[in-house]
């Protein structure tokens, strides 16, 4: 395995490597651009680079099914850091195009839901097509297939392009989250602003499913930052759900509720705890810290032994 190697959504130009370039490691690694999240996390996983920087999660359009799905399946993989990414937009364009030129334009899927109002009042006839990243539309541009690319400012001059328009957002606090994701191992020590995300299944489709799930993370105080559903490829119904919950994998509330989803999940995915990048300490609720779970289990053992109350 290249220990030196991080591979992350390209290509060069991306938000994704703007992202993995504000972690202090990045710069003593091998910042490797991959054509997609499947080959970015199959590399990973072919010892091919240590780890993979990833979009999971935006403000604006929800999760990226891609990776939620790459997580879910195949060999399993952990996630490490979380890094949160403010996102505004330019038009990129080849030299001495004017608006009215623009006919065609392009960026990533995600893109689309966070430009959607401005293209609706600038460029109102212009056709959207997609691309496999906002810097590939950008190639896109240069090559000479689309009139304007919706990307970073920063990837202009990667491509030989210039922004006609900057700060395009519809919404003022866009931001996406990535993840850096490397294989299964050690979980780093907790901080006290933690995350830990899983993936669990259902046993069978009936009444109040979910709800018994998700009653193993309410009853112990463990809130949930995110959760969504994700077709299992199974058959139509066959879902299983990506989770977010504060708190680390250490604290009893936590591995608890892990536990209880183990017993009664066919299968339970622990994709890593790691620190909150806005590092948010949990509001822990009375009855759920660490030390009355230790109150607890101890009242309980001389219950058993007959040494009674203290």
């Amino acid at each position: 395995m290249s220990a030196t190697r991080y591979t992350y959504l390209g290509p060069e130009g991306t938000f994704t490597e703007a992202a993995l370039r504000t972690l202090p490691e990045a710069a003593t690694r091998e910042l490797v651009p991959s054509v997609s999240v499947p080959a970015a996390l199959d590399a990973v996983r072919n010892g091919e680079a240590a780890a993979a920087l990833v979009p999971i999660e935006n403000s604006v359009e929800g999760g990226v099914t891609a990776t939620l799905d790459e997580l879910a399946t195949g060999r399993p993989l952990m996630i490490y850091r979380e890094v949160l990414l403010p996102i505004a937009f330019a038009l990129l364009v080849r030299p001495g195009t004017a608006l009215a030129d623009v006919k065609t334009v392009s960026g990533h899927p995600v893109a689309q839901p966070q430009v959607r109002r401005w293209l609706a009042e600038h460029l109102p006839t212009a056709h959207w097509e997609s691309a496999a990243s906002n810097a590939d539309a950008a190639r896109l541009v240069q090559e000479g297939r689309f009139d304007g690319a919706f990307a970073g400012e920063f990837a202009a001059p990667l491509y030989g392009l210039e922004p006609l328009a900057t700060d395009i957002h519809d919404a003022s606090s866009a931001t996406t989250r990535f993840v850096l994701v490397g294989r299964p191992g050690r979980t780093a020590a907790p901080t006290g602003a933690d995350k830990t995300s899983a993936v669990f299944w259902l046993a069978d489709d009936h009444p109040g499913a979910l709800l018994e799930l998700l009653q193993e993370w309410a009853v112990r105080g463990v809130n949930l930052m995110r959760i969504e559903s994700r077709p299992t490829g199974e058959g139509l119904g066959q879902y299983c759900f990506s989770v977010d919950a504060e708190g680390h994998i250490t604290d009893r509330r936590v591995s608890e509720a892990l536990m209880g989803l183990h017993r009664i999940c066919p299968q339970v995915r622990f994709l890593g705890s790691y620190p909150r990048a806005d590092e948010v300490a949990p509001q822990v609720r009375r009855g759920t810290s660490d030390e009355e779970f230790s109150r607890a289990a101890d009242w309980l053992s001389r219950c058993l032994d007959g040494r009674g109350e203290k």
